[in-house]
């Protein structure tokens, strides 16, 4: 693999990492491209445990979407994220409470495969989410096809060794 890369010259490497900067700036520029026309800050998301079973299983892809004017409504699967977490979840929407006064949604979640409600997930002493923690409506889902991503963050080396074949491929077919 280095004997091939000394044998290109100045032009060719340029060249070789253009062309994979200009894939990422592709890739990038669908993610937020998405990101606006679903109206969510993640357009695609991996089901990353068996919470929703039967619904969804771990390795799901799911696709949202976040209408502005849409209501939260009772039995739409939802991704929300809480304030000081990472990580996304999806679960399925229980109940909704309209404050009168206020006009602000109160709404609790639960997953299809778990026996009680969310309120254990909840920050300490929070009984409910609200509209600003859902990052969208699952509107779709492709089966397994997360599975890549989770076996990638579950052993790191993998994504090494998947850049290294890549690299090779594009070294050995560069023409």
């Amino acid at each position: 693999m280095f004997g091939e890369l000394r044998r290109m010259n100045m032009r060719q490497v340029a060249s070789q990492v253009l062309n994979i900067l200009t894939i990422a700036a592709s890739a990038l520029m669908i993610w937020k491209g998405l990101s606006i026309i679903t109206n969510t800050e993640s357009p695609v998301v991996v089901v990353l445990s068996g919470s929703m079973e039967p619904a969804f299983h771990r390795g799901d892809l799911l696709f949202l979407t976040l209408p502005k004017d849409a209501p939260i409504q009772i039995n739409d699967i939802t991704v929300f994220k809480l304030p000081e977490r990472s990580i996304p979840i999806v679960h399925r929407v229980i109940k909704i409470h309209e404050d009168a006064n206020t006009g602000k949604e109160y709404i609790l979640t639960k997953g299809d495969h778990n026996s009680r409600d969310d309120r254990v997930l909840y920050n300490r002493g929070q009984m409910w989410i609200h509209r600003e923690h859902i990052v969208g409506k699952v509107r779709g889902f492709l089966p397994y096809l997360g599975m890549v991503t989770i076996v990638m963050n579950d052993y790191p080396w993998v994504k090494f060794a998947l850049l290294g074949v890549l690299g090779l491929f594009v070294l050995i077919h560069r023409e």
